[in-house]
């Protein structure tokens, strides 16, 4: 399967829509595969994000730095998943966060413009954007209520039965700061967990 056909089954999947061979040609003339390397930035903060990418291979996080240094993770993606700062993306405004490949990653990537183009005259493709903010905004929630309202037992038991194949993909230390907890305490989770 290419790149673009693994892109157009997510976006019929989601939205419950055909795309039309003209739709898929306008898509492939507008988005752009990019690969990036290990380690290496699809966004780096005080930059304006200039593109969305869908991710078809690899992993990526978004995190912000703090003054002692500590990474602050925000977002853990994986395939089929968007690489975005929605805030810098559509108000292109300096963004506060960094993006980075965790794996070799594979990328179908395009512009504010050219989604705005994509949204008039492609209804799929519309339809599925609605779907993925539903679902950020319901992420979203439930992240602000884990964060708030469970201990960090509670979080960590949360992240395993939501996200179980993160646990593969991503580094202890990744997951314990987007857990917002230290390295020894997921530790100690872990183990306390698999010993039940």
């Amino acid at each position: 399967m290419s790149n673009f056909e693994i892109f157009y089954d997510y976006i019929q999947k989601l939205s419950g829509e055909i795309l039309s061979e003209h739709d898929k040609f306008v898509i492939e003339t507008q988005m752009k595969p990019r690969k990036f390397r290990k380690k290496q930035y699809f966004l780096q903060e005080g930059d304006v994000c200039k593109y969305t990418g869908f991710i078809v291979k690899g992993s990526a996080k978004t995190f912000s730095v703090d003054e002692e240094g500590n990474e602050n993770i925000l977002k853990l993606s994986l395939e089929n998943w968007w690489l975005t700062d929605f805030e810098s993306f559509y108000q292109l405004t300096p963004s506060r966060y960094n993006i980075e490949a965790m794996e070799d990653l594979e990328v179908l990537q395009t512009t504010n413009a050219q989604v705005e183009e994509f949204l008039k005259h492609i209804p799929a493709f519309s339809t599925m954007m609605e779907v993925i903010k539903q679902n950020n905004a319901i992420a979203n929630q439930k992240r602000m209520q884990t964060v708030i309202r469970y201990t960090a037992e509670e979080r960590y038991a949360d992240f395993v039965n939501n996200y179980p194949h993160f646990l593969q993909r991503f580094p202890q230390n990744v997951i314990a700061s987007y857990l917002g907890l230290s390295p020894e305490t997921l530790s100690r989770l872990r183990k306390k967990l698999n010993s039940k």
